[in-house]
């Protein structure tokens, strides 16, 4: 069965000792010692040096890294938790990834790399290291904000790009510190779009995340995902596995819901979200479709409607059958949302997530083959 990870510490540390190489045999990590220098020959001396030409694929990848990894740090934690078997605290030790949000020294990361942690440590490229403090977080979306008190050289923050305008297909790039290896580059393609995923918070989803084949492992977490203008689209935040290790299949949080966060948690430690009421919505070409509705929420109270349950029950003798069905005909589809039209799921509710609770927005609908207009006041959640 599938498991979905998300990208959480790697506790310990990987190293190389002096004089020695690390090398990989039947996934087993094993030692050999280092081979000993050459003796100088003045004919090697003297030959020239030849540098093989790079491919335009491999220019890219070297502009990417370049103009991004100064903007990724290191983040590792310490915190305490409870051993129940032996009924005591223990110390342990995680580690992520962050990008460097602006000159200000915000950080931005993943809530659950610094979740609970009781001192914050963030290494620049550089390898200087500070004490980080949480300025705010946001559990469901998985979104935190931490600060340094950094010199202005140590701070490049990163150029941030858009989500609205992804395509399926589209180079990427993972970069971060799995495995506490830092300034680690890893490139893929946006495999997929609009994936949701459980959220930390019980009953709530991650939605509309981008999916990519861009390796990542534990220790990503938090670390940027770049297009091929080492812009940021999103924010690593989870893998699919079996083995607990990469898979091919991995999620980021889109960059304009980042964009819409951080600068709340940066204002207030929290985030207050508008809430409408529907979940899930299905995008089809002929609008979103409203499959169902939060008892007694918003889009409930305006009049909207979701599918329709249609049980029937028929006696054949002493035994009672029931049959269900699901009448999608029954349910609306939305058009636009204040005027603006919506074709993507992302665009529906990036645009709500603009909204504060008690603010009406004005949908557009189809019903019964006729197009109309609700109101809806929404809620908090």
């Amino acid at each position: 069965m599938k498991r979905i990870l998300l990208l959480c510490g790697v506790c310990g540390l990987l190293g190389v000792v002096a004089g020695q190489r690390l090398s990989l045999h039947e996934n087993q990590w094993t030692w050999s010692a280092a081979p000993s220098p050459s003796v100088f020959s003045p004919a090697a001396a003297v030959e020239p040096r030849v540098t093989a030409p790079r491919t335009p694929e491999e220019e890219a990848n070297i502009r990417v890294y370049q103009a991004a990894h100064r903007s990724v740090v290191n983040i590792n934690t310490r915190s305490v938790q409870i051993d129940s078997f032996f009924s005591m605290l223990r110390e342990s030790e995680g580690s992520g990834s962050g990008t460097v949000y602006d000159t200000a020294g915000h950080i931005v990361t993943n809530y659950h790399v610094v979740d609970g942690a009781r001192t914050i440590e963030v290494t620049f490229a550089s390898n200087k290291s500070f004490p980080a403090q949480l300025v705010g977080g946001d559990k469901e979306s998985d979104i935190a904000v931490l600060r340094v008190d950094a010199p202005p050289a140590e701070l490049y923050p990163v150029n941030m790009g858009r989500s609205d305008d992804l395509q399926v297909g589209q180079r990427t790039y993972a970069l971060g510190n799995p495995f506490s290896w830092g300034g680690t580059l890893t490139a893929g393609i946006i495999s997929s779009l609009n994936r949701d995923l459980p959220s930390r918070v019980p009953s709530r989803t991650m939605q509309s995340l981008i999916q990519t084949d861009a390796a990542m492992n534990p220790g990503n977490s938090g670390g940027p995902l770049l297009d091929s203008s080492a812009r940021m689209i999103g924010m690593c935040v989870a893998i699919a596995t079996r083995t607990g290790i990469n898979s091919g299949v991995g999620f980021a949080i889109p960059i304009n819901r980042i964009k819409r966060v951080v600068p709340e948690l940066i204002r207030n430690g929290r985030l207050v979200r508008a809430s409408i009421g529907i979940a899930p919505l299905i995008e089809t070409d002929t609008g979103l479709v409203i499959a169902r509705l939060e008892p007694n929420g918003p889009a409930e109270k305006a009049g909207l409607r979701g599918f329709r349950r249609i049980v029937e029950r028929r006696r054949q003798g002493p035994v009672t059958f029931q049959t269900e069905m699901i009448d999608r005909s029954h349910a609306d589809r939305i058009l636009a949302i204040d005027g603006e039209p919506v074709r993507a799921k992302v665009q529906f509710l990036d645009k709500i997530e603009t909204h504060k609770p008690g603010d009406v927005v004005r949908l557009t609908i189809v019903r019964d083959g006729k197009q109309q207009e609700i109101s809806v006041e929404l809620g908090s959640n």
